[in-house]
C-alpha cells in the first residue's frame, strides 16, 4: 500500500512546476523563439486581478509567472497553446539536469572537495624550463611557420 503511493507521488512529478509555482522554459528555446518572433519579453501586468474581473484582460493576457501558470498556456482553458521547439521538449525531457551540473567548469563532475575521488593528471608537477639569458619568445608568425619581413633599417632610425 504504502509503495503504490510512493508510485503515485513519483508520477505526480511535484516540482515541475519549480520553487516558483510557475513552469519555466529554457532560456535557449526562449532565444530561439524570440529570434523566430515567436515570443516576447513579458513585463509584469499592474492591477492584474481587477483588471481581469472587469474583461479588460484575458488570462493568456497576464504573464505566467504572475499568473502563476505555465509559459505555453496550458494551464489556461480555451487559451491558445504555444507551440513548442525542439530544444523546449529536451529541456522538458530531462535536459534541465544537465544544465543543473555543480562542477565550476560547467558540465561534468565538480571539483573533488573531499579527496575522496581518485586523482588524474599528471603524477608529478613538471619543472619550469630553464631558458638563455638572451631568451626571446617566439612570435605567433614564428609558431605558424611564416616568413617575417624585417623592417628597412634608416638612417639613425629618424629617416
Amino acid at each position: 500500500k504504502e509503495q503504490k503511493k510512493k508510485d503515485d507521488q513519483m508520477k505526480k512529478n511535484l516540482g515541475g512546476m519549480g520553487p516558483r509555482g510557475y513552469k519555466s522554459r529554457s532560456f535557449q528555446s526562449f532565444q530561439e523563439a524570440l529570434e523566430r518572433g515567436e515570443a516576447t519579453h513579458l513585463l509584469p501586468v499592474e492591477n492584474a486581478e481587477a483588471r481581469l474581473k472587469s474583461g479588460e484582460l484575458k488570462p493568456e493576457d497576464i504573464p505566467y509567472m504572475q499568473r502563476g501558470g505555465s509559459w505555453d498556456n496550458s494551464d489556461l482553458k480555451g487559451a491558445k497553446k504555444v507551440q513548442w521547439l525542439k530544444s523546449d521538449q529536451e529541456y522538458d525531457n530531462g535536459g534541465f539536469k544537465k544544465e543543473q551540473s555543480v562542477s565550476i567548469f560547467g558540465y561534468g563532475k565538480g571539483l573533488d572537495w573531499t579527496g575522496q575521488r581518485d586523482k588524474t593528471g599528471p603524477v608529478v608537477n613538471p619543472k619550469p624550463g630553464k631558458f638563455a639569458k638572451n631568451y626571446k619568445a617566439p612570435t605567433v608568425a614564428q609558431i605558424k611557420g611564416q616568413v617575417e619581413q624585417k623592417p628597412k633599417k634608416k638612417m639613425f632610425g629618424l629617416f
